[in-house]
C-alpha cells in the first residue's frame, strides 16, 4: 500500500472512530442529564405498571388465564378500570387508549368470541372498535408475522399493544441469535413508538419450573420491564401476581374468578394486606424503618430440618405453617433461599425436584435451637 492509500485508510478508519465517539457521547448518561418522565399506562393496586417504550411480560401455564388478564389490560384501556387495574392519572377527564391485539395463537372464531362475548360484556355494552385494532395472524408463516407487527405498530400507533404470543415470531424457541433479534426490534419499536408492548409467553411445562419457556423467554426476561405470571388453582380462581420489576415493587396479588356471564369478579382475599395477617410472625423480621423480610435460614431451617421435602410439599408447608399464600412469593423465596445457599437443590431417583439443608446449615440450625447466639 503505498503512502497515500496508507493515508487515506487511517483517515477513514478515524472518521470511523470519530463517529462511534460521538455516538457514546450521545448515549452518555450523568445525574443532571436531562431525560423525560417514564410515563405509565396503569396502576396495579395503587403503584404504577405498564410503561410506555417498554416491554412487559405476560407468562403462565397453559390455560392459567393469561389471555383473561390481557381482555382486562385491554378494557382497562378503553375504560378507566377492571378489578384492581386503573389508568394512571389523576385526571377525571380520561381519554380512552389506542389498543392493539396481535393474536398468533387462536383461531379467528376464539379471538372473535373473546371481543363479542367477554370484552364487550366487561365494558358493559359495545365496544368502541375506532380505538381498538385486532388481527389474527395464526395462518401466516412465522417469517411474516414480525413485519406484520411492525407495519401495523407503525400504520396506528397504539398505546398498549398485547402480542399473545411472543413464542410464533420464530421459528425455535431455544435459537438464541433469532430470540435477541426478536427482543431487540420489539424493543425498538415500543421506544420509537412510544407504546407499551405486552408479550405473552407460557411458563416450562414442569410443575416446579415457573421459568419463560426457552431462550426467547430468557431474552424477554433480562430485557423487560416487568413480569406478571398467572395462575388457576383446583378451585378455578385465577391469580396474577407481579414476578419481576425494574421499579414498582406491586406485593398484592390480583385474584379473581369467572362467573357464569364471563365476567371476571375479585375475589375477598386479594390484597397482600390480607395475606400479611395470615404470616407466622416467627419468621418476620421487622427493621426500625417500617420495612419487613422473612428469616430464611431461620424459616427454611424449621421447614428442611433434617428432612428432605419435594417442591409441592416446600410449598405447602410455607403455605400451612409459614402463613404464606402467595404461589409467587413462596416461589421466590424458594429461589432466593437457593441462591443464598441457604438450601440445597437436587434430584431425587426418580428425577423429582428435592430440597435439602447443607450439612452445615443442620449444625448451625441445631446449635440454634440449643440457645446459640443466631
Amino acid at each position: 500500500m503505498d503512502q497515500v492509500a496508507l493515508e487515506a485508510s487511517r483517515a477513514g478508519c478515524s472518521a470511523k472512530v470519530q463517529q462511534l465517539l460521538d455516538t457514546l457521547e450521545f448515549r452518555r448518561i450523568t445525574p443532571d442529564k436531562q431525560l423525560p418522565e417514564m410515563e405509565f399506562l396503569f396502576r396495579l393496586f395503587g403503584k404504577p405498571c405498564f410503561p410506555r417504550g417498554e416491554l412487559v411480560g405476560i407468562t403462565g401455564k397453559a390455560k392459567s388465564g393469561k389471555t383473561f388478564v390481557t381482555s382486562m389490560l385491554m378494557v382497562t384501556a378503553l375504560t378507566q378500570e377492571c378489578l384492581a387495574l386503573e389508568r394512571h392519572t389523576d385526571s377525571t377527564d380520561l381519554k380512552p387508549l389506542r389498543v392493539m391485539w396481535f393474536d398468533t395463537e387462536q383461531s379467528e372464531e376464539s379471538t372473535q368470541d373473546i371481543l363479542k362475548n367477554r370484552m364487550a360484556a366487561m365494558v358493559g355494552g359495545k365496544l368502541p372498535m375506532h380505538l381498538l385494532d385486532v388481527f389474527n395472524v395464526r395462518a401466516d408463516f412465522w417469517q411474516e408475522r414480525m413485519p406484520l407487527l411492525e407495519a401495523a405498530i407503525m400504520e396506528f400507533l397504539p398505546d398498549l399493544v398485547v402480542l399473545d404470543g411472543i413464542r410464533d415470531l420464530v421459528n425455535d424457541i431455544n435459537d438464541g441469535v433469532m430470540a435477541q433479534e426478536i427482543i431487540e426490534r420489539l424493543m425498538h419499536l415500543a421506544q420509537d413508538t412510544h407504546c407499551c408492548i405486552v408479550c405473552v409467553l407460557h411458563q416450562n411445562k414442569s410443575v416446579e419450573d415457573r421459568n419463560l419457556r426457552g431462550w426467547i423467554g430468557t431474552e424477554l426476561m433480562n430485557k423487560a420491564f416487568e413480569v406478571y405470571a398467572c395462575e388457576k388453582d383446583a378451585d378455578r380462581i385465577f391469580s396474577v401476581e407481579q414476578t419481576h420489576t425494574r421499579k414498582y415493587d406491586i406485593l398484592d396479588t390480583m385474584r379473581f374468578i369467572v362467573g357464569e356471564d364471563g365476567i371476571p369478579v375479585l375475589t375477598n382475599s386479594t390484597q397482600n394486606t390480607e395475606t400479611r395477617k395470615t404470616m407466622n410472625g416467627r419468621y418476620v423480621i421487622h427493621h426500625d424503618n417500617g420495612e419487613w423480610e422473612h428469616d430464611l435460614k431461620l424459616l427454611f431451617g424449621d421447614a428442611l430440618k433434617s428432612c428432605t421435602r419435594g417442591h409441592e410439599d416446600l410449598m405447602n408447608w410455607l403455605r400451612d405453617k409459614a402463613g404464606l399464600n402467595q404461589i409467587q412469593y413462596r416461589s421466590r423465596l424458594i429461589t432466593t433461599a437457593v441462591g443464598q445457599r441457604i438450601i440445597q437443590k437436587g434430584h431425587d431417583s426418580a428425577g423429582h425436584v428435592v430440597y435439602t439443608l447443607p450439612s452445615h446449615q443442620q449444625s448451625d440450625f441445631w446449635s440454634e435451637m440449643n440457645g446459640a447466639p443466631r
